[in-house]
């Protein structure tokens, strides 16, 4: 039986990178209790995960159909453990430092691409709780162009996102990038933590800074608006404020409907009396979203802060960047992994599997070998032991 610390030559065995960063974790189990080894269980976890299985019963009988396989690159003194021991160590292990293994195995893959998009968004657990328990959260720092999960952050409720996403600024290599927030994460302190990890940022502004809202929403409505109007004269000069107004715009037509964003960003803010209060502010920015349908047309507009330089493209890019947090990395997780139905509550259990789905999602898309999505790529994994060593390989 080969060892799990030894790479094989065999095609279906998986790089030991994977194995390696778990077996540095501490076991929180007293010494008597260890029959599997801990790196195992968390491996079999891992498998599990990657082909399809949602619960800790799951893992069990993953465990118990792959046992051959699994033979060949574990120890297994004891077999297969029981879905109570899966249970029961995800209850106890250390969720953070899980979360580093996440971190370190991303950092190691993760290609630096310059001004790259890192949304940082949450997520509701929405069973993961007991009665009368407000609803918990997941705070998700997303790679857009390396479509990885960088890392998480849970918290108890979402007001509690304000404190959380400083907490995973510091543990993320994030230099050079651009964060996205909604406006949960449109925070003063939030912006200088990003300043501070040598990033830019562009925060949501909704009515949760009422004076600011108001201010900047009434100053870009006014420009867009003097831009758009018809000139009565080519020679006829616009206000300075005008002129320097970048703006950019972009329409998508599908299944009846057609949908054109338009961008505006400006960087003269000698008008703004909170520029000072707000590290590293050099413009603000709006997104105007007009739909029609059905012969019905919707406007919609979004303004935000932004300590990027005037760059109206970049800007866009951004914006867009962070909407597809929700489709690339949310809807994975809900459809895909049943993150929603996982009524997994107890001790670190609902932490502990969040990151055990964010590592077997970074590792699906790793493998671009099958052109099939995640779900299939998924399915193909639980069929193929050879296909599943080559997701574990990258």
């Amino acid at each position: 039986m080969s060892s799990p610390h030894e790479p094989n030559e065999n095609s279906t065995t998986p790089s030991p990178g994977i194995i390696l960063i778990l077996q540095e974790l501490d076991d929180p189990r007293i010494e008597r209790a260890r029959k599997h080894h801990l790196s195992d269980i968390l491996f079999i976890a891992l498998c599990a995960v990657i082909c399809g299985g949602e619960s800790f019963e799951d893992m069990e009988e993953f465990g118990k159909a792959k046992l051959p396989w699994l033979r060949q690159h574990l120890e297994l003194p004891n077999g297969i453990p029981s879905h109570d021991t899966f249970n029961r160590v995800f209850q106890l292990l250390d969720p953070h430092a899980f979360q580093e293994c996440l971190i370190r195995w991303t950092q190691a893959v993760r290609e630096k691409i310059p001004s790259e998009i890192v949304a940082i968004d949450g997520k509701a657990q929405r069973r993961a709780r007991n009665k009368n328990e407000n609803l918990h959260y997941i705070v998700n720092a997303w790679a857009g162009e390396n479509r990885l999960l960088l890392g998480q952050y849970k918290v108890a409720e979402k007001s509690n996102e304000i404190t959380a996403i400083p907490e995973l600024l510091r543990i993320l290599e994030l230099s050079g990038c651009i964060i996205t927030c909604d406006a949960m994460g449109c925070q003063k302190n939030i912006a200088k933590e990003i300043i501070e990890a040598d990033a830019d940022y562009v925060l949501a502004l909704k009515g949760n800074h009422e004076t600011a809202f108001e201010e900047i929403s009434e100053y870009l409505d006014d420009l867009a608006s003097e831009k758009q109007k018809p000139r009565e004269s080519k020679t006829a000069p616009l206000p300075e404020d005008v002129q320097k107004l970048q703006s950019h715009s972009e329409t998508e037509k599908d299944h009846g409907r057609s949908t054109t964003w338009r961008y505006y960003q400006s960087d003269q803010l000698e008008w703004f009396a909170e520029k000072g209060e707000w590290e590293g502010l050099k413009s603000v920015g709006m997104v105007e979203t007009t739909t029609e349908k059905n012969g019905i047309t919707t406007v919609e507009k979004r303004y935000y802060l932004c300590s990027m330089e005037l760059d109206v493209k970049k800007f866009a890019k951004a914006v867009r960047g962070h909407w597809g947090v929700e489709n690339t990395c949310h809807w994975v997780m809900d459809v895909i992994f049943k993150e929603d139905e996982s009524r997994a509550r107890t001790g670190h259990a609902a932490q502990n599997l969040g990151t055990t789905r964010g590592l077997a999602m970074n590792l699906i898309r790793r493998e671009s070998t099958n052109k099939r999505g995640i779900k299939g790529r998924v399915k193909r994994a639980g069929w193929d032991n050879t296909y599943l060593a080559k997701i574990l390989k990258n």
